[in-house]
């Protein structure tokens, strides 16, 4: 007959409780507060420090998955934790930004503007977390919430660095709030670049390319990299209408009619009723 230990546990063996990881949530934490960062310094209409901090939150919401899968500490806390990040990093930042900076004198409009993208960015990142299992893992459904957030924080650093006021451009932030926002719900597929692979030898081309390309962003910062994210915000629709035009399949989530399984969201909640059902058992 096996021993029963005072926790309840067959054979004394007592579960582990399950830790977080340290390394990828404290990148995660540090995007985390460039968007909280971007926010105070646009309450105080400090907008230059505010797009950096949008620009630094993306760089390092980059680095925390490759870092997580870099030392194998990938963890259902962490999705969960990336995403609550991107939130408020690409969704409410951005908004508030925007707002603050240019859309507050449309009054009405300019809060709908802003409400829009806000919204568009929370519907984009439910959406991202359930279909994971069944899009092409070669693009992204819809505008990335990172790159939408770029296209407002590098036109606002455009505008600011002309030393041009943001009321006097407050409808082209309007559109352009509402051409990031819906741009991340469509069904356009933008390229992920996940098949590019940091471990794998490149030609001796690609490392001049790259070279090449920090150069031309050294020439002026703000105008380069809000071309290269208008872009690649625009490229999704023309991948979109090409695939359209040679009738192929547009969309890159799977064609079965089933709904996604939300495997992976709630791995924590699955443990933990197994540990509670050990322990009253």
């Amino acid at each position: 007959m096996n021993s029963i230990d005072p926790m309840g546990l067959k054979g004394g063996a007592i579960k582990r409780r399950k830790g977080i990881y340290m390394l990828p949530n404290l990148v995660t934490l540090a995007a985390l507060f460039g968007g909280f960062y971007s926010i105070v310094m646009a309450m105080n209409d400090r907008f230059d420090a505010a797009t950096m901090g949008v620009f630094c939150a993306m760089i390092l919401d980059s680095l925390d998955g490759r870092v997580a899968r870099m030392t194998n500490t990938q963890s259902a806390f962490g999705e969960q934790m990336d995403s609550l990040a991107d939130m408020v990093s690409f969704g409410a930042a951005p908004a508030l930004i925007s707002y603050e900076w240019a859309l507050k004198g449309l009054g009405r409009w300019g809060w709908i503007a802003a409400f829009l993208y806000c919204a568009c960015a929370a519907l984009r990142l439910a959406r991202f977390n359930v279909n994971t299992s069944v899009v092409d893992k070669r693009f992204f459904q819809g505008l990335p919430s990172p790159a939408a957030a770029a296209v407002i924080a590098g036109f606002i650093w455009l505008i600011n660095d002309a030393g041009i006021e943001g009321p006097t451009v407050a409808w082209g932030m309007f559109a352009l709030c509402l051409f990031s926002g819906l741009s991340m719900v469509t069904n356009a597929p933008y390229y992920s670049f996940k098949d590019v692979q940091m471990k794998r030898s490149v030609p001796f081309a690609t490392i001049v390319l790259l070279a090449l390309i920090i150069a031309v962003i050294n020439i002026h910062p703000p105008t380069v990299l809000f071309a290269l994210f208008v872009a690649y915000a625009i490229s999704g629709y023309v991948v979109y209408a090409w695939r359209k035009a040679r009738g192929l399949q547009t969309s890159v989530i799977s064609t079965s009619t089933d709904e996604p399984e939300e495997s992976g969201l709630h791995d924590l909640e699955a443990d933990k009723a197994e540990e509670s059902h050990l322990l009253h058992h």
